[in-house]
């Protein structure tokens, strides 16, 4: 009988008692059918402040010029290309958890999917507006393309890395908006089959005429494998191209064949800690909790733990390779970064990246919320600190001493940053008022396989060995949706 059933050892991704597939659907549609609580509106008020402070900045910059910036002769790269380089980052862990996870068969990520992909969406929208900012004449952003002129032969370079960014990013952008709506498609029809009126119509039109039927399930699997396979080296190219910005240049510093898979490490490292960042609270505000669960926090937490170590031997990699390669330049850029000026930025990025991901070691830490949480975004700070050292402390000073310069960013560097964070919790809490966090259909897939509740039931009909049971039951200790009238449960006959 225990063939049939996933193993009790397997720890649980659904709890909560009386789980039904429509309690599923009530739990999950309810911050979307209902008016909005307090915590919603203050967040939103805030970041609506932010994402007019980026209307503001950016306003500013198109008035005036780049000359706006804090940039100078030497350093001609700063905050600009730090933030660009950070917002793609962070939505890399979106494509790994959709794509990635789905062709594993992964079930763990049904709970976070839906969240992670919009986060990637909205990453990279933020990061587009770094693109277009920092051209100086944004109105011919589109010279970007390889698009039909009457300039005569006026082409874009494509030896240029710039140019396989604009390629990079739109190809990333399309296939995860593309993937991310048709993973909607299913619970969109949910919200309209519950609806009325105008809503009703609304939701309606975006379902694309969904019915459920057996056949369009069929091409819905279907679709989501073909996509996830597209995704897949997604994850992997886009921001090895960005990588590439810095990579194909002869700056020290920037020329190492190193820089491909550490960019993708670390872009997977930041995702995950910003998607940990956000799950935290929407968990909490939208009591989700018996959805998103500790084995989603600790699951993402080993993640981060994992690559922030691959993070941490890219770092030490490139002071050997600078060491061993004799070239006293390149000795000196890293020299520079860890002793010089900026010496402070280059510690607080090792210490922030390096340092505080070896806390996940301990089972206590990474299975403590707040601790998770706080750690979730010193990370996102160290790497935001890597971007800035890899582009300032290697353009600063160059081969002329009487070239050196520092950086100092204006209040519009800075506005156009935290504005940017605003635009982003703008459109992320927007969608979380809209449309469902969670994805409806696929936490229901788990009810009878991987929910506390099905194991409990074959628990008490003796389905599974007594000291698999025990061994279960301890493992229930971490979670905070747990209690104890639950686990005793587990032991009744």
């Amino acid at each position: 009988m225990s063939s049939h059933n996933e193993s009790i050892l397997r720890e649980p991704l659904v709890t909560g008692k009386n789980i039904t597939y429509a309690k599923v659907t009530d739990d999950i549609l309810l911050p979307v059918e209902n008016k909005p609580n307090k915590a919603w509106w203050i967040g939103f008020t805030v970041a609506v402040l932010g994402a007019m402070l980026w209307v503001v900045s950016v306003g500013y910059t198109f008035w005036t010029g780049i000359g706006a910036w804090g940039l100078n002769k030497t350093v001609g790269w700063a905050w600009d290309i730090t933030d660009f380089v950070w917002w793609v980052g962070i939505g890399h862990a979106g494509t790994l958890i959709s794509a990635v996870l789905l062709l594993f068969r992964q079930n763990w990520r049904n709970s976070i999917n839906r969240s992670a992909e919009a986060m990637t969406i909205f990453a990279v929208i933020c990061a587009a507006t770094y693109v277009v900012a920092h051209m100086g004449r944004p109105w011919l952003a589109y010279w970007i393309f390889p698009l039909p002129n009457q300039f005569g032969s006026l082409w874009v370079n494509f030896n240029s890395p710039l140019v396989w960014d604009a390629f990079a990013i739109s190809t990333y952008f399309t296939v995860s908006l593309v993937f991310w709506y048709c993973g909607l498609l299913p619970d969109i029809a949910s919200v309209r089959d519950r609806a009325t009126g105008l809503k009703q119509k609304i939701y309606g039109a975006l379902s694309f005429g969904w019915n459920g039927s057996v056949k369009t399930w069929q091409r819905f699997e279907i679709v989501s494998l073909i996509l996830a396979g597209i995704s897949t080296p997604l994850v992997l190219s886009v921001h090895t191209i960005v990588s590439m910005d810095f990579a194909t240049s002869v700056i020290p510093g920037w020329h190492t064949t190193i820089f491909p898979p550490y960019f993708v490490a670390g872009a997977i490292f930041s995702g995950f800690a910003m998607v940990q960042t956000l799950l935290l609270i929407l968990r909490k505000v939208m009591n989700f909790e018996d959805y998103i669960t500790m084995f989603h926090i600790e699951s993402m937490n080993k993640i981060i733990m994992t690559t922030g170590s691959i993070v941490g031997i890219a770092y030490l990699t490139e002071l050997f390779v600078a060491w061993y390669s004799g070239s006293e330049y390149e000795m000196y850029a890293f020299a520079n970064r860890v002793a010089g000026p900026y010496a402070w930025a280059y510690w607080a990025m090792m210490t922030c990246n390096v340092i505080s991901p070896q806390l996940f070691w301990f089972k206590k830490i990474r299975t403590s919320i707040p601790i998770s949480w706080i750690l979730s975004i010193v990370v996102n700070i160290g790497m935001w600190f890597e971007r800035f050292v890899i582009i300032v402390t290697s353009l600063h000073r160059d081969y002329l001493p009487s070239s050196w310069a520092m950086f100092y960013p204006t209040w519009t560097d800075v506005g156009i940053f935290v504005g940017s964070i605003g635009l982003f919790f703008t459109l992320f809490l927007l969608f979380l008022r809209f449309l469902p966090g969670i994805a409806i259909a696929e936490v229901k897939l788990l009810l009878k396989s991987a929910s506390l509740q099905q194991k409990t039931k074959l628990a008490q009909e003796g389905a599974f060995p007594a000291e698999q049971v025990e061994h279960f039951a301890n493992s229930l200790d971490k979670y905070d949706s747990v209690t104890q009238e639950d686990i005793n449960a587990l032991k009744q006959k």
